[in-house]
């Protein structure tokens, strides 16, 4: 290819750009280049240029297609130096659009800047006291406090504030005697010092107490609070006192801080300035505004308190006191206390001053541009894709009152699998850019599997780099061993090869100094820059659910300038829901965007979650004079609508009208998967057998012949809800007795195998399952297992099955001839069903019912109906929520058995008893807005329990994960615990026993695997023990009880079953 280079480069960038371009290209002109470059010598030289780029530089590339035609393939640098073809104005006018935005939109921040700045002056005065100096110094027997720092801290500040209104309080910082002052303070509200304080002071005690963490206890669960009962509350037995240490000198102070001139200077300014807010900061309160504030305020403190904390000294302080704020590694003395607290808050204000940086409104260094795939028309069965982008514009077009950059939006994206909703995501959000044609967003999804395959579809058919897409899932064993099936599928030629390293190069346009404590590595810089964020929502929802430590701080600085994608939102259920709630609440109140994505989208998720949004959003709205209003956009493979809502019932409203349309589209299309409730007997024993009935009779409905043996096969799938019925019911059909003619193969896929092998397994399923071509038979036999079974074995019905517990049901793309499944709600057979015919169509729809859904679960029979069954996992809690537990009483089979779809999940019909439960738990959970306490969704939105961890205590997101302990499998043979130094020990023997399929099951297995021989391919020249510790990780559940009370038996192709 031919390529032009033009640099509009300034200073020094003129010179280091030339360097770089001369290696490369022919000079043709002062500022020109030309060059014939294949397409990997072309990213070397922008990898280059991007390495030396600041914001000086400004290079555009072109492509010369033809004698008349060039196309701009990138811009380096300043983009505003070219057009959106890359053409250089002659002439300019200009005005300062970011100071005129900073003026008009951040109306609060120098209430930001002066909260923020006072509340670091004293954050830290509580380390005057004896015990932390002497403890400092290692005269102290204990290393921690009687009472943490910060809430001596917070009494000083009590002290002077209480009983008082502002303006008496602040003018005593004023005068010249304000250390004589401070020492004459008597300390009297121990116990409540936050109660009775005036407003300010009330703002400014909230932010001392929580600068390490937020205030804590066990009560309060069901109540509402606002923010003065609240500080009423607040006592040290909130997480400041150490039970197991008492002293009665605890409070002793010799020295005091505010000796120090310098800390004198700055509080006396910052009092006269905060004195002249006192009515604005008064009337913030009053109309319940203060809570973006305080985010601000605090994220700004903390930020500035680690960073600082993490430098050296300043030499060259002179302090007129002996007080010390910490030490450094090797526990020496490290910042004098007034040096600590002055500069502190001199990086807080910097902080501050950088917020309108970190939302990047009119940073375009920090998106991702000119994406051609997305700029063109999708293929005819994707044409809703661009119908819904232009929808939106011309939305966006007759809102003339609305700010471009900054909009309230909610989207709901309910397009069908396999109809490209992922795809249409990404065109949807570069639409509702400010220039239509960027791309800055969190794609945030629940299964690690589902964020890589994500990230390769957005670097295959979008076309993002390694620079403009990060993608984060936080276990680099599985993207190691996801890239190496990366690279295999690849040609292999050697013109592939990277031409520089893997190094990644960012633009250095974000605020970077004073992030150095949250920006530790490269996946912290991919993170905060990358323009395309897709990750597990894990990463990113620590922006509301951290309670203690500054871990909350990179999160929330990433979504300050990112819209927000959750994809496959119904994936998540319980409480998990609220959590998301929060984090939803949270990017409406930094002004962002949102969109929520599945087919399967139940009515009180989509309410709850824009009732969230749009609460965050006034916030945001009120705070920088935007329209409360907010956009709302529902899409699918049918229609797209966009409408602005500004009240809840308008819509519930219009999401029930886009709802009802929705259905009777799919009415309309031909009925792809039909189901049949399995009759089985209520003896548990006989479960499995009523389940190979099932079976039978599917592969007789479903099948497809092998052309050379014409023999009838088929590949279905049994759902089981748990990992133990999963593998007892996969022997079950290794030892099974059949009809001659018949011959089952089977493999069990569960969470519960070690990684390599559940690994090799999954790259086999995804390979074999993926029926999308026209030649998908043909790839099926020619398989060089299933070929051998065929070819040997002498029934004329070989059926394949992979008996799955719910890992199958997302995240897998796989495409079945039937399914039978073990009901644990009404999602989890829809979501299975989504697994049969998912790749080839089917025009005349299908006779027989290609699904059976078994009449009971597993867990009703042995219990005999007597215990709690839809559940782990499942939405039921208590026996009173269902009448019973034969489906053919809870789940409308005449439905079922003409068309199985979402109809029932997304819309609410009384017509399955199983389905009404779960938007009746959906209802408690994201609807009810009467519940106001902290364990409730409308308890974060509307009560004052935000300024606690209590809501993330009691709804912890993911609060299940900890119950897993993590082994490795040696290249033994043996279970190892690894603790976090990397050494390992041995788990006893008799917990953890082994076994080998017997001969005869062995030739029922569908497929084997070698632990040690695939341990050796991974491993090639390293260590294979060591190689060991990071593939052949395994999740051990707990369930509430200790290891060593719980025995287990492993076996190589079925996995991990408890005895």
């Amino acid at each position: 290819m031919m390529v032009t280079f033009v640099s509009q480069c300034e200073k020094k960038s003129l010179n280091k750009t030339r360097r770089v371009l001369d290696a490369f290209a022919n000079r043709i002109g002062n500022r020109t280049w030309q060059t014939v470059i294949t397409n990997e010598g072309l990213q070397a030289i922008k990898k280059l240029l991007r390495r030396t780029a600041s914001k000086n530089t400004a290079v555009s590339c072109h492509w010369i297609r033809s004698r008349s035609r060039s196309e701009l393939l990138w811009v380096v640098g300043n983009r505003n130096k070219f057009n959106e073809q890359g053409i250089i104005p002659v002439n300019y006018t200009g005005k300062d659009l970011i100071k005129t935005h900073n003026e008009e939109d951040w109306h609060f921040l120098p209430i930001i800047e002066s909260l923020t700045v006072f509340s670091a002056l004293l954050h830290d005065f509580g380390k005057t006291s004896v015990l932390f100096q002497e403890k400092l110094r290692g005269k102290s027997q204990y290393k921690g406090d009687p009472i943490r720092h910060e809430w001596i801290s917070l009494l000083l500040l009590s002290a002077m504030a209480n009983g008082k209104t502002d303006q008496a309080w602040l003018s005593n910082l004023i005068s010249d005697e304000i250390h004589e002052y401070i020492k004459k303070i008597e300390i009297r509200n121990i116990d409540k010092p936050l109660a009775n304080l005036p407003p300010v002071a009330s703002l400014l005690a909230w932010l001392i107490v929580s600068h390490h963490k937020l205030p804590l206890f066990d009560k309060g669960k069901g109540k509402t609070i606002d923010f003065n009962h609240l500080l009423k509350s607040i006592s040290r037995l909130w997480g400041y006192e150490n039970h197991q240490i008492k002293f009665e000198d605890w409070f002793k102070i010799t020295e005091l801080p505010s000796k120090s001139i310098e800390w004198q200077q700055q509080i006396k300014a910052c009092a006269i300035k905060i004195s002249s807010q006192i009515e604005k900061i008064d009337s913030i309160i009053k109309q319940g505004d203060f809570r973006p504030v305080l985010t601000y305020a605090r994220l700004c403190l903390m930020l500035g308190d680690h960073f600082y904390s993490s430098c050296p000294g300043d030499k060259n302080w002179h302090s007129s006191t002996e007080l010390y704020a910490n030490t450094d590694g090797h526990n020496k003395l490290k910042q004098k206390l007034d040096e600590h607290l002055v500069s502190v808050a001199r990086q807080a204000k910097k902080n501050v001053k950088k917020l309108p940086q970190f939302e990047g409104v009119f940073n375009q260094a920090i998106r991702a541009r000119d994406k051609k795939a997305l700029n063109q028309r999708s293929p005819k069965e994707y044409k809703w894709q661009d119908i819904a982008v232009s929808k939106i514009k011309k939305w966006k077009k007759n809102e003339q009152a609305m700010d471009k950059h900054q909009f309230g939006l909610f989207a709901v994206n309910m397009a069908s699998t396999g109809k490209g909703k992922t795809f249409a995501n990404a065109k949807i959000m570069q639409a509702l850019s400010a220039g239509e044609n960027s791309l800055r967003y969190i794609l945030a999804l629940g299964l690690r599997t589902l964020t890589l395959q994500t990230g390769d579809e957005y670097k295959d058919k979008i076309g993002l780099s390694k620079e403009e897409l990060a993608v984060l899932i936080g276990s680099r064993a599985i993207v190691d061993l996801h890239n190496e099936d990366n690279r295999e599928a690849k040609t292999g030629s050697e013109s592939e090869e990277a031409l520089l390293d893997n190094e990644l190069v960012f633009c250095k346009d974000f605020p970077e100094q004073g992030l150095d404590t949250v920006l530790r590595n490269q996946k912290d810089r991919q993170f905060l820059y990358a323009p395309v964020l897709t990750c597990t929502i894990d990463h990113i929802i620590q922006a509301t659910e951290v309670i203690r430590g500054g871990r909350y701080i990179l999160p929330t600085i990433r979504l300050m300038s990112s819209d927000l994608v959750i994809d496959e939102i119904d994936d998540f259920d319980g409480t998990d829901l609220i959590a998301i709630g929060r984090l939803i609440h949270m990017a409406g109140m930094l002004g962002r965007k949102v969109m929520i994505s599945s087919a399967t989208i139940p009515p009180d998720l989509a309410e709850g979650y824009f009732n969230a949004y749009r609460s965050g959003w006034k916030l945001f709205a009120k705070m920088r004079n935007k329209p409360a209003s907010v956009g709302c956009v529902w899409v699918d493979e049918f229609d797209t609508k966009v409408v602005n809502v500004s009240t809840m019932s308008d819509y519930t409203k219009q999401h029930g009208k886009s709802i009802k349309k929705r259905i009777e589209n799919l009415n309309q299309e031909v009925a792809k998967r039909k189901a049949n409730i399995a009759p089985c007997t209520t003896k548990p024993d006989e479960y499995f057998d009523a389940i190979q009935r099932a079976v039978l009779v599917k592969h007789k409905n479903h099948n497809f012949i092998d052309g050379k043996t014409g023999k009838t096969i088929s590949i279905g799938v049994v759902r089981m809800a748990n990992v133990d019925p999963c593998i007892r019911l996969t022997k079950h059909f290794l030892n099974t007795t059949l009809p001659e003619d018949t011959s089952i193969k089977a493999m069990a896929y569960h969470s519960r195998q070690v990684l390599l092998m559940r690994h090799e397994q999954e790259k086999y399923l995804d390979k074999i399952l993926k029926r999308n071509t026209d030649d998908w038979e043909k790839n099926i036999l020619e398989d060089d297992a299933i070929r051998k079974h065929i070819d040997s074995s002498d029934a004329d019905n070989i059926i394949f099955i992979v008996v799955a517990t719910p890992v199958e049901e997302v995240g897998r793309d796989h495409d079945f001839d039937w399914a039978v499944i073990e009901p644990s709600s009404y999602r989890s057979f829809i979501q299975m069903a989504g697994r049969v015919l998912r790749h080839r169509k089917c025009e005349k729809g299908i006779a027989e019912p290609n699904i059976a859904v078994m009449e009971y679960n597993y867990r009703a029979l042995k219990s005999a109906g007597k215990k709690v069954a839809f559940c782990w996992p499942g939405y039921q809690k208590s026996m009173d929520d269902l009448t019973g537990y034969n489906l053919n009483k809870i789940v409308d089979t005449v439905k079922i058995s003409e068309r199985l779809d979402a109809s029932d999940r997304i819309q609410k019909t009384k017509s399955s008893e199983l389905a009404d439960l779960e938007h009746s738990v959906i209802h408690e959970l994201l609807t009810n807005y009467k519940a106001k306490g902290p364990e409730s969704l409308q308890g974060w939105i509307e009560s004052s329990w935000w300024l606690t961890g209590i809501p993330q205590r009691l709804v912890r997101f993911r609060k299940n994960n900890g119950m897993d302990k993590i082994l490795f499998l040696t290249a033994d043979g043996i279970f190892v615990e690894k603790n976090d130094s990397g050494k390992t020990t041995p788990v006893a023997r008799d917990n953890i026993s082994h076994e080998k399929p017997g001969e005869e099951e062995g030739k029922s297995l569908w497929i084997r695997r070698n632990y040690k021989k695939l341990l050796e391919n991974q491993a090639g020249d390293r260590d294979v023990e060591k190689i060991a510790l990071i593939y052949g990780e395994i999740n051990l559940p707990l369930y509430g009880e200790e290891l060593k009370n719980q025995q287990f038996v492993y076996n190589e192709e079925l996995g991990l079953i408890t005895q």
